[in-house]
């Protein structure tokens, strides 16, 4: 997220963040500290990384053991942890084949280059065109930039790359243009969070995914935001009655430890073969018994029968400020990814949050994201509506 009125200090670190003044040294579970001893409610969890909250024991004690044996080797060899982490995954999802590596973007990327390869090797040169969606967001490498559908994200990386249509979101209409079009695959998120946290509707996707199978098209679905566990169910699309060909997932799945992974139908993971994509670090021995122990956690714990239960309650916190406040004109979201419309700057009430000791993020000028760990408490969600409210009030008074 960006700041874009932060005063700019001198460092060597290059500028490509809005940072706000704040360092943080030290997290657990819900909260986090900054170097003076200040203790924050953290209800943006590493912008959906941090699932099971800061340091969650499960993922420090198999990260501790991991530390002790190896840390890292290629994929020359193979890595038990990812044989292990790849059959959980597959098991709990609809796919067959996984291919791990270290972020979003570069999940994303490989979910592009496998549509295009099996595009041209498995279909035989059939469109590689590729249809995403307008206010998406799929990454920053000069592949996913181009994937995304916002203008600001893709100012001044011209010439972007070519192979990408853009249609309007939740638009059923303009579905009907897939089957002329016959790309190589659509792929889309569930719930655009960057783009300002709007789910897409069932009855929408439902078409989409019948088009998508009539045509032969392949359907992607970017879960690195909502996937593992963060809309209420380990991957969205479960929600959606669809089973989507590839999956790419990062952010929650290692519990802030750097790991990514795209989850491919057998036939889809036909377009990769030894020596057509890999990665130095995906999937080492430290990520994946991050990612494994993660995952493990989440299902073996029954964790998301108890979020249905924190989600209803976070709603009703939400709905109640929305009645209280005029500026606030909709909640939205799915599970533990909220998004408040708000007439006003949504990066001022942010700021000002902060001298609540209140940590939430926007997601585009009108927007405030709130996104707390899928262990939140109901006492914490009482902390949070107590803090964000004490923000509003100074908001209305001008303070």
């Amino acid at each position: 997220m960006v700041n874009e009125t932060s005063v700019s200090l001198t460092t060597p670190v290059m500028a490509t963040y809005g940072r706000f003044p704040v360092t943080l040294v030290k997290g657990k579970g819900s909260y986090v500290w900054d170097d003076q001893g200040n203790q924050y409610l953290d209800f943006t969890s590493g912008i959906a990384t941090c699932n099971l909250g800061h340091v969650p024991n499960p993922v420090k004690e198999k990260l501790e053991e991991q530390l002790q044996n190896l840390w890292h080797c290629s994929n020359l060899y193979n890595i038990p942890n990812q044989q292990k982490l790849a059959a959980l995954l597959t098991e709990n999802s609809c796919g067959n084949q996984v291919f791990f590596c270290n972020s979003g973007a570069e999940a994303n990327e490989a979910a592009i280059k496998l549509a295009r390869r099996y595009a041209n090797k498995v279909k035989g040169n059939r469109s590689s065109e590729i249809v995403t969606f307008q206010q998406s967001f799929h990454g920053r490498t000069l592949g996913t930039l181009a994937a995304t559908g916002q203008e600001k994200i893709q100012h001044g990386f011209a010439p972007l790359m070519p192979g990408f249509s853009y249609f309007p979101y939740n638009d059923e209409a303009a579905l009907e243009q897939l089957s002329s079009l016959k790309p190589a695959a659509v792929l889309l998120e569930l719930v655009q969070g960057e783009g300002g946290v709007i789910p897409a509707s069932k009855e929408w996707v439902t078409k989409l995914a019948q088009i998508c199978k009539e045509n032969d098209i392949l359907l992607m679905v970017d879960e690195i935001q909502t996937g593992i566990g963060r809309t209420g169910t380990l991957f969205a699309y479960e929600q959606y009655s669809i089973e989507p060909d590839v999956i790419s997932i990062a952010k929650g799945l290692g519990s802030g430890f750097p790991i990514g992974a795209i989850i491919a139908k057998e036939e889809a993971a036909k377009g990769f073969e030894p020596g057509s994509h890999g990665s130095t670090f995906g999937g080492n021995p430290l990520a994946t018994a991050a990612g494994l122990a993660t995952v493990t956690h989440i299902i073996e714990s029954n964790l998301l029968g108890d979020v249905k239960e924190t989600v209803d309650y976070l709603d009703q916190q939400l709905h109640a400020l929305k009645e209280k406040y005029s500026f606030i004109k909709d909640v939205r979201g799915k599970g533990l990814l909220k998004g408040l419309v708000v007439e006003i700057n949504a990066l001022e009430i942010v700021q000002k949050a902060i001298t609540n000791q209140l940590l939430i993020l926007t997601a585009g000028p009108n927007v405030v994201r709130i996104l707390p760990p899928l262990t939140v408490t109901k006492e914490e969600i009482n902390e949070f509506t107590n803090k964000l409210e004490k923000t509003f009030q100074s908001i209305e008074k001008g303070v």
